[in-house]
């Protein structure tokens, strides 16, 4: 692998303290570095007044489309250029963390979750047909799997069925806590077929009668994302819109098991700009004639932070390796997604422990940053679901109920 030197002279010296970043190529890292001037000059100044008021900054979709990010994992379909590594991608979406969960979330759904299930599970013609469309961003898509009764029972419990007549499905169910679902041009749905007892994809376009996406208001985490409830009553799609290469459910674990590591690069940029806010923070704020930086609790929350920093990017950097390599695993993302999300709710507490009073108000962002990281927590598997994945893999026996 081709590497750049190990001095970094960018702001991200102070969290990336064992030099990862080195390990991109000279062009990787020229582009996490355009990434990162474009988060900072055209969505930070966008996303507390927009997190306050619980909207999406749709103005974004538009920058986003001349920005060169989007579809950078995959080749072809509108990407124009070879995939990049996985490290790469992964660098990304901590980046996009690092400056706000749920524009990374939004990436991340759009991007990740719908773009790969037409990859993955269309055929040639669904392919040509969507992928470019949604890689320069002209259209934007969602991913609804998860139902108002069931959660991580999902595989199993599907209740959102899909009943062929003919040329047409018919789609009854609900689906809840789904993102891009006020606006996306097209969503993916996966039911339970009523004849073989299968799951299913459909592609949903729009507008479709039938397909009713309601807002969740209240949230007290990534108020940006715009999560909906969908209601589907007797919802027609074609066969051509049926995702041909899907088959069972063993299909949208496939799925799941490529975008989870993405969730686990999420949740290190959440630590990453906690942590970043945090050290600021401490070096200005003064007490006693000295800055607090100087106290040494501050320091000891402050080391405990780039500790848990560390050693999550040490093990996402083998993550990309395996992905590239080809000989990654559902316990492997499982891991992933679980040590570092509950590394990120240590270090975010951490971060707004430090901002004493003001880390509660987001004048300072880093409540933002600890309100939000509860839904990595839980999205995509909770910790203990992972923790199962893991086990069964590590014992050879099944723990789950």
């Amino acid at each position: 692998m081709t590497t750049t030197p190990a001095v970094l002279t960018d702001d991200l010296r102070g969290a990336d303290f064992y030099h990862y970043e080195a390990l991109l190529s000279h062009e990787e890292r020229a582009i996490l570095l355009k990434a990162r001037a474009f988060l900072r000059d055209a969505v930070k100044p966008l996303i507390n007044e927009h997190w306050k008021k619980g909207e999406f900054p749709v103005e974004l979709v538009e920058r986003f489309r001349g920005s060169g990010l989007t579809a950078l994992p995959y080749e072809g379909y509108g990407a124009h250029r070879p995939a990049a590594s996985h490290l790469l991608g992964g660098m990304l979406a901590m980046e996009m963390s690092r400056v706000d969960a749920s524009v990374a979330t939004f990436f991340g759904v759009h991007d990740g979750l719908s773009f790969y299930s037409v990859l993955t599970g269309g055929d040639r013609e669904q392919r040509e047909r969507w992928l470019p469309a949604m890689a320069s961003m002209e259209k934007i898509g969602a991913f609804a799997l998860t139902e108002p009764l069931g959660g991580s029972d999902v595989s199993g419990g599907m209740r959102t069925t899909a009943e062929r007549r003919g040329d047409t499905w018919v789609l009854n169910g609900a689906k809840r806590w789904i993102g891009n679902a006020t606006f996306a041009d097209h969503v993916v749905v996966w039911a339970r077929d009523v004849d073989d007892n299968q799951v299913k994809g459909f592609v949903v376009e729009k507008g479709t009668p039938g397909f009713v996406p309601v807002k969740i208001e209240g949230k007290i985490a990534l108020r940006i994302v715009q999560n909906a409830e969908i209601t589907l009553t007797d919802v027609r799609v074609p066969e051509a819109d049926r995702l041909q290469n899907i088959s069972s459910f063993r299909d949208v674990a496939e799925i799941l098991r490529f975008t989870r590591s993405g969730v686990a690069w999420q949740a290190l940029g959440v630590m990453i700009g906690a942590y970043e806010l945090a050290l600021a923070y401490a070096r200005e704020r003064r007490q006693f004639g000295r800055p607090i930086a100087g106290f040494q609790m501050v320091q000891d929350l402050l080391v405990k932070c780039l500790g848990d920093i560390t050693a999550s990017w040490g093990m996402l950097v083998q993550l990309a390796r395996l992905q590239d390599q080809g000989v990654f695993r559902d316990e492997h993302s499982a891991l992933a997604k679980g040590f570092t999300t509950s590394r990120m709710r240590e270090v975010v507490a951490a971060a707004r422990e430090i901002f004493g009073g003001d880390g509660i108000v987001l004048d300072h962002d880093v409540a933002r940053f600890f309100a939000d990281a509860e839904a990595l927590y839980s999205y995509e598997g909770t910790r203990q679901m992972q923790t199962l994945i893991v086990g069964k893999s590590i014992t050879g026996q099944s723990a789950f109920v």
